[in-house]
């Protein structure tokens, strides 16, 4: 999870074939009209989000031995609904600056999400509690380096 530019894809594709698990690209569950609000640089709603939201919590629970999605999940009431339908899922959190963020952002060619949309993510951001299956991990670093980092608190979930 994490805003756009924050490597969720790169992190998630490394992770999910590390974990040798099956892999999604949030992104490509969005509705039509969600990909022509962005592409356009419109922010979502939440109206625009809660369909694309239950088709990350679908997908999650047809994959019941695991499975990574690249999501933004900036709310707290958007990581309950995709647990609504994967009550186990957990959470890795990739934060950097928005200065990294952005660098990123202006860097890649992205099919439709602007570095213009970045300041409405970082406004309604989240960061997940105490009380939720997640995990921060700053991506400043080499992404094995922090691939391994995710594993090793994977791996600690599963041994409580």
């Amino acid at each position: 999870m994490g805003v756009s530019g924050s490597g969720k894809s790169t992190m998630g594709v490394t992770l999910a074939d590390r974990l040798g698990l099956p892999f999604i690209d949030g992104d490509d569950l969005h509705p039509a009209a969600n990909v022509e609000k962005m592409s356009h640089g419109i922010p979502l709603t939440d109206d625009d989000r809660w369909p694309w939201l239950r088709s990350v919590g679908q997908w999650l629970s047809e994959h019941p031995c695991g499975g990574v999605v690249a999501c933004s999940a900036l709310k707290r009431s958007y990581r309950d609904s995709i647990r609504e339908h994967c009550p186990d899922a957990v959470f890795v959190h990739c934060v950097g600056t928005e200065e990294l963020l952005r660098q990123r952002l202006t860097a890649r060619d992205h099919r439709f999400m602007p570095a213009s949309l970045l300041p409405s993510q970082l406004k309604i951001l989240e960061e997940p509690g105490a009380d939720e299956r997640a995990q921060a991990f700053g991506v400043d670093k080499k992404p094995m380096l922090l691939v391994e980092e995710m594993c090793e608190w994977l791996a600690s979930l599963e041994a409580r």
